[in-house]
């Protein structure tokens, strides 16, 4: 879980906020959501990211670790279950999936001075 944290900061402009309490971990550029790492009642993790809808609904029929965005409007989120299933590569590459939706969605002055 170190990994994905550690990926999740080393973001252009990202930071990490606690805006619910402990459980979840927020990761956000420019005051916009890219990521939230939470436990379950059991303690197990679950990572919220940001996705395309069609490449969601691809990626939930491929991987039974991904599901719609708990808590979240789960046609642009998905849930990855981190049980092992999934190769981190693949986990890394939804985190920059994520992180570029979000980007996009910004003023392009703002994208600009995170960029850069």
């Amino acid at each position: 879980m170190n990994n994905i944290i550690d990926y999740c900061l080393k973001k252009k402009g990202a930071i990490k906020d606690y805006p619910f309490g402990s459980n979840p971990v927020v990761f956000k550029i420019a005051g916009k959501m890219f990521a939230l790492i939470f436990e379950d009642k059991e303690g197990y993790p679950y990572l919220n990211l940001k996705c395309d809808p069609v490449i969601a609904e691809n990626l939930r029929e491929q991987h039974e670790a991904i599901r719609p965005g708990y808590h979240m409007n789960k046609e642009h989120w998905n849930t990855i279950v981190i049980d092992g299933s999934l190769p981190e590569a693949d986990i890394f590459y939804m985190i920059d999936h994520s992180y570029e939706r979000v980007i996009n969605k910004l003023p392009k002055t703002v994208q600009k001075s995170i960029l850069e």
